[in-house]
């Protein structure tokens, strides 16, 4: 939905970067909230002269005989924990608790003394199976859970969203930690007498703890919260009416109105919730028309329309709205190409396509902002089969929708008594999620950049049941 606009010379135009329009950017930056999380221990990073890994470093065994506080057996994951979700979890099995049991689970940074229990110095914390203590950067444990042995398993998580860490026993929780540890953390393991082995589970079997109702419950904790807060009376309704009305939707809002006439205050109460949508009103029977053209294919009727009714608004061959036009003419000759490829019919329509594009398209050529869209839309004649390539995503619908919803924002600004063009450009409904999202990496932010990344559209997706 178009949420921004620039004006050059007296004129608005659309700004394309705020369009939507390259899916593939978008898929680039969740990319970048993907990272590596450990799948093995760092044979290399050791107390290798007390401990023995196996070749698939995923077990160890301590196979010294240990005389003091200095030849532990320790080892880290192959990688720090990740960051950018909600939950960060793994488990332990011991398989043998050896002469003492001295088998221990936690954190460590990278700094950390690869001869020490993870606990016992500073920027580590760690949970002990010979007397159950939770170990936090000092030498002295505090009462936290019961002891573990052979037979056991045990799991260490980290909990982003309240800044914790966590343990379990064999799918139960032990309990939480606040955790004041900065930098990089990674998952450490330790033993300390003879023959003590442990099995290391990084994900790669299911977990014995049920880490996904865990991850489940916390942000149904953080929902509660959020649904605690006092909202104003029957503020839903006018957000959705407002949204209707702001993109023209008005058969929708029509029937909206009439199935809730006898349940919702008269309209003066939106003012109340700070609710004025008479601007949105304007030229909303235009603005249905348009969008239904626009959303039908049949862009030259909508180039017609708004020749008759609002010519200043394409009058500028070259303005981005008139390119967002152009390009959707196009697409929509190579959509029915498609078409007619299906059903076996002529093949004449792609070479419709290509003269329209070196008639209309052309002129676009030395447009900076429209780079990215036109290469786009020319990249579409060099397939056999433009719905499976990597710019098919210019024949959906959706497509069609953020054309419309360009339109739709420039007949708003063409109303004569709007005073400011930025209230303008976007909904209660489109506000609201752009504060969410701001508050959401504000809090984010505030955990040093630990926690969930919040995608709007996921968010939505999920409601719906949608894979991402």
């Amino acid at each position: 939905m178009v949420n921004c606009l620039e004006m050059s010379g007296g004129d608005l135009s659309v700004d394309l970067s705020t369009l939507g329009l390259d899916r593939r950017r978008r898929d680039d930056q969740e990319m970048e909230d993907e990272e590596e999380a450990p799948t093995h221990l760092n044979t290399i990073n050791s107390s290798g002269g007390f401990l023995v890994v196996s070749t698939d470093k995923l077990s160890l065994q301590y196979t010294n005989v240990n005389l003091h506080g200095h030849d532990v057996g320790v080892v880290q994951g192959n990688c720090p924990a990740p960051t950018r979700r909600l939950v960060y979890y793994f488990e332990i099995y011991v398989k043998n608790a050896g002469a003492k049991g001295q088998i221990a689970i936690g954190y460590t940074n990278e700094h950390f003394k690869m001869r020490r229990q993870p606990g016992w110095e500073a920027n580590s914390y760690g949970y002990h199976g010979d007397d159950g203590l939770l170990y936090r950067g000092q030498g002295k444990g505090e009462c936290f859970g019961p002891t573990f042995t052979s037979g056991d398993t045990i799991g260490g998580g980290i909990n982003y969203a309240s800044q914790e860490f966590f343990f379990t026993k064999n799918g139960k929780l032990v309990g939480t930690v606040y955790k004041d540890v900065k930098g990089p953390l990674f998952p450490t393991i330790a033993v300390h007498s003879q023959n003590e082995e442990v099995n290391v589970n990084f994900g790669q079997q299911p977990f014995v703890f049920d880490v996904e109702a865990f991850a489940t419950e916390e942000r149904l904790k953080q929902q509660m919260v959020i649904e605690k807060i006092p909202l104003p009376l029957k503020v839903s309704h006018w957000i959705i009416r407002s949204y209707l009305q702001h993109y023209g939707y008005q058969d929708t809002l029509d029937l909206f109105d009439l199935a809730s006439v006898s349940a919702l205050p008269t309209a003066p109460a939106t003012h109340e919730n700070g609710f004025c949508d008479q601007g949105d009103s304007y030229a909303l029977s235009h603005r249905k028309i348009l969008r239904q053209f626009i959303r039908s294919g049949d862009i030259d009727s909508a180039f017609n329309k708004l020749r008759e009714w609002y010519p200043h608004i394409v009058q500028n061959e070259t303005s981005t709205i008139c390119f967002l036009l152009h390009c959707q003419k196009f697409i929509e000759l190579v959509q029915l190409h498609c078409v007619n490829r299906i059903f076996n019919k002529q093949n004449g329509d792609m070479e419709e396509a290509v003269r329209y594009g070196r008639v209309e398209l052309v002129k676009f050529l030395e447009v900076p902002s429209s780079t990215s869209l036109l290469e786009d839309c020319i990249a579409l004649l060099a397939y056999e089969e433009p719905l499976k390539s990597p710019v098919g995503y210019l024949l959906d619908k959706k497509q069609r929708e953020v054309v419309a919803d360009a339109v739709n924002t420039m007949v708003l600004l063409t109303d004569p008594a709007l005073e400011d063009p930025q209230r303008r450009t976007q909904s209660h409904l489109e506000k609201l999620l752009k504060q969410l999202t701001a508050c959401c990496l504000e809090k984010r932010a505030l955990s040093r950049d630990q926690g969930e990344a919040f995608h709007l559209h996921k968010v939505l997706q999920k409601r719906k049941g949608v894979k991402p």
